[in-house]
């Protein structure tokens, strides 16, 4: 299963209020979610306990949030510690790391650890695969031949989200 084609993660910013509405259309369906916040404004980490509970309140259960300290590039003008991000985390059941989107550093490692422990859940059968409201699709976005086997040529429309 190639996983950047067949999960499908949520990503959210704590603080961005105007955006909480569109958000939860999205929860449903979701297998994984980045929750961010900005290590330099006290307010964003401030509203993470707000944004998790909505999350939890609409998505799947068994859903699996990476809670991102964003901006790390920007230490110097820190609020917020990185054990406090870590604490809240572990307090939480979320994976930790801090990123910046500037200099992209852990970025990737931001969403391949998310599709881990996304993968991990589908092999110890915390998801069950052949439902798909469990946010899991199976060979999503490749075509499918005459049998219904999946014959490996990627489908020229869909993909994640679309």
């Amino acid at each position: 299963m190639d996983l950047s084609q067949s999960l499908c993660m949520i990503i959210f910013q704590a603080g961005q209020e105007s955006f909480r509405s569109i958000t939860r259309s999205y929860y449903r369906g979701a297998a994984g979610a980045l929750l961010v916040y900005d290590i330099t404004r006290r307010e964003t980490f401030n509203h993470l306990a707000s944004w998790l509970e909505d999350a939890r309140q609409h998505a799947n259960p068994n859903m699996t949030i990476m809670l991102i300290g964003n901006k790390s590039d920007l230490s110097h003008r820190r609020a917020v510690s990185k054990e406090e991000g870590e604490q809240f985390a572990k307090e939480n059941g979320l994976l930790f790391l801090e990123a910046s989107a500037r200099t992209a550093q852990n970025v990737e490692e931001a969403f391949i650890k998310t599709a881990a422990k996304i993968l991990q859940n589908i092999q110890e059968g915390v998801f069950d695969v052949s439902n798909e409201s469990s946010g899991i699709k199976i060979g999503y976005g490749r075509a499918q031949g005459p049998s219904g086997a999946r014959d490996g040529a990627v489908a020229q429309s869909g993909g994640c989200c679309g």
